[in-house]
């Protein structure tokens, strides 16, 4: 299946009919659009990461900062972390529809494993990028089959659509990795050093 690396155009008005008339599954009750987060629900800080799965920016910050942050704050019950997606491109959207198809306790991992094989899958003008995609998915128990009716899935590509458009709307995100401190928006891959005193300043204020 072919994918295009073209970089995604949004404009509000050809989202808004979809949403006002989008299936009830897609509103509240699919759950392959439910929240995905690591740690503890009732901690003091919440931090909303947007991310690309083309992004080489989030594939640092989740090679070199992420794991300390799970560990010291995620894991600690300092902080708690959401992601969401902010697909770049056309590629970018497939993966995070493959993401989405996973249960939640394999998203963490699958993301992080495409994250850290960029280079095979987003990269390479020699691979697959779907094929790519299906080896990792593989290994958390999707069969091609299903990668292939996930990305094909238009009912969950435009609500991801959409999650990126509320993105830019609600928190002005315009690159990723963006991350949200409570009412503050930092663009960029944060050191942890930065990152977990921004979670300080979230924690006080």
């Amino acid at each position: 299946m072919p994918l295009s690396r073209r970089i995604l155009m949004l404009a509000p008005a050809a989202l808004l009919p979809w949403s006002a008339n989008r299936p009830a599954a897609a509103q509240g009750g699919d759950p392959r659009l439910t929240e995905r987060s690591a740690g503890k629900r009732d901690a003091p800080v919440t931090v909303i990461e947007y991310f690309s799965l083309t992004c080489s920016h989030c594939a640092a910050f989740h090679r070199d900062t992420w794991p300390r942050v799970k560990k010291e704050l995620v894991d600690a019950g300092k902080m708690r972390m959401v992601w969401r997606d902010f697909p770049l491109d056309q590629l970018a959207l497939a993966a995070a529809q493959v993401a989405r198809t996973l249960p939640p306790a394999a998203y963490e991992g699958f993301i992080g494993a495409l994250l850290s094989t960029q280079d095979r899958w987003a990269f390479n003008r020699g691979a697959d990028p779907v094929a790519e995609i299906a080896r990792v998915a593989a290994l958390a128990g999707l069969s091609r089959p299903q990668v292939d009716a996930a990305i094909g899935d238009e009912a969950l590509r435009k609500a991801l659509l959409e999650s990126r458009l509320k993105g830019e709307q609600e928190h002005k995100v315009s690159s990723t990795p963006t991350f949200v401190f409570g009412s503050k928006t930092v663009p960029g891959a944060l050191s942890f050093d930065r990152f977990a005193e921004l979670v300080g300043e979230a924690a006080g204020a």
